[in-house]
Formats: C-alpha cells, sequence, structure tokens
C-alpha cells in the first residue's frame, strides 16, 4: 500500500485533528512527503468526509506551527539544539555550512525557497534560528507567503481530483516541479526589484547631495 492511501485511510477516520498531527510530523523533519499529506487531506475533502475550505486552513496551521516551532527551537537553544540526536541527524556539519553559504549569497528568500525544499526545509529553518539571522516576524512572512503557493495548490488537487486516482497522480507529478519553478522564479523577480529600488534610491540621494556640494564649493 503506497504511502498515499495509508494517509487517506489515517485522515479518514481521524479527520482535521489527524492531517494536522502529519503536518506537524512534517514540520519536524519526518520523512513523511508534506505534498502528499495535504493532496491526501484534500482527497476526503473531495470523498465528502471533512470540508476543503476548513482543510485548506488546517493545513495552513499545520505547516506554518510546524515550521515555526523548528525556527523557535534553534532560536532558543542554539547549538545545544544538535544534542538531540534526531535534528543532528538532520542538520549535519555539511548541511550547516551549506546553508550558511545560501544566507550569504541569497539573504531571507533562502527560507521562501526552502518551502519547497522537502530535503532541505528543517535544516534552513533550524539553521536561520541557531544563527539568529531572520527576526521571528520575518520567518513567518517569508514562509506564509510560500505556503500560500503551495497548500491551497495541494489541497484542491486532492480536492478536485479525489474521483480520478490516476489523473490526480499525473497531477501531482507536474505539481511538484511547477511549483519549485514558480517559487525559483518568484524569488529572482523580488531579488531583482529589491536590487532595483535600491539603485534608485541610492541614485536619487547621489543627486539630492550633489547640488549641496557645489553650493560648498
Amino acid at each position: 500500500m503506497d504511502i498515499l492511501q495509508i494517509l487517506i485511510d489515517f485522515f479518514t477516520g481521524y479527520g482535521y485533528l489527524a492531517v494536522f498531527t502529519v503536518l506537524l510530523l512534517c514540520g519536524f523533519g519526518v520523512p513523511i512527503p508534506e505534498d502528499i499529506t495535504l493532496v491526501a487531506g484534500g482527497i476526503i475533502s473531495g470523498l465528502g468526509y471533512t470540508d476543503v475550505h476548513t482543510m485548506f486552513v488546517i493545513g495552513m496551521l499545520g505547516v506554518l506551527v510546524g515550521d515555526g516551532a523548528m525556527f523557535f527551537l534553534g532560536r532558543k537553544l542554539g547549538k545545544r539544539v544538535l544534542k538531540f540526536k534526531p535534528i543532528a541527524r538532520i542538520l549535519t556539519p555539511a548541511r550547516f555550512r551549506g546553508v550558511q553559504q545560501q544566507f550569504s549569497r541569497y539573504g531571507h528568500w533562502v527560507l521562501f525557497v526552502a518551502r519547497f525544499l522537502p530535503g532541505l526545509r528543517s535544516p534552513i529553518f533550524i539553521t536561520a534560528g541557531m544563527t539568529r539571522r531572520v527576526p521571528y516576524w520575518r520567518f513567518l512572512l517569508l514562509d506564509g507567503l510560500a505556503a500560500l503557493i503551495s497548500v491551497p495548490l495541494w489541497v484542491y488537487m486532492g480536492y478536485f481530483g479525489a474521483a480520478n486516482r490516476d489523473v490526480l497522480l499525473t497531477w501531482i507529478h507536474r505539481g511538484q516541479a511547477s511549483i519549485l519553478t514558480l517559487a525559483v522564479a518568484a524569488v529572482l523577480l523580488g531579488i531583482y526589484l529589491i536590487r532595483r529600488a535600491r539603485k534608485k534610491r541610492v541614485a536619487r540621494t547621489a543627486k539630492m547631495t550633489s547640488p549641496a556640494k557645489a553650493g560648498d564649493e
């Protein structure tokens, strides 16, 4: 039995609480696919067991609480968090160095893209908390914006594809590639716009100071 069917059976019996709990486990680094979890939540809504709009809200809460817990642990405990063996397995020294390099190169946008990188999501969030690179409100903002792309996509995909599993599986495979492409494109656009705004601000400041210098001379 595949993981999707296992989750559907579990969620059918326990509803919203089960979906929320599994999403928390995903946030803690347990190797359960978050996208498949959200799709399964959408499927049971499509089959009439739950309301799809409520499922979307539960999905958002589960994702944000799970991610926030990883960030908070890193921020609260610092390097002491690595004393927990499950976390030490997730955040190896090599991964820690790699995440640091990505932060140095791309800044806070790494947090936005991390939402779409299952294997690196938890290490990135823990590192962001440990190094105190990002204030908590900005972490929630970036993670929340990314979740507003991924969560409704997977939940409503499961809802509308509940009656045809073969078509749904095709949608899932295409969605996984498309959503990562969309996320990277959004980050690149954001970086471009920020740099453009900074250049304009510098140019404006230079124009304002030039007449003053000329007058002094």
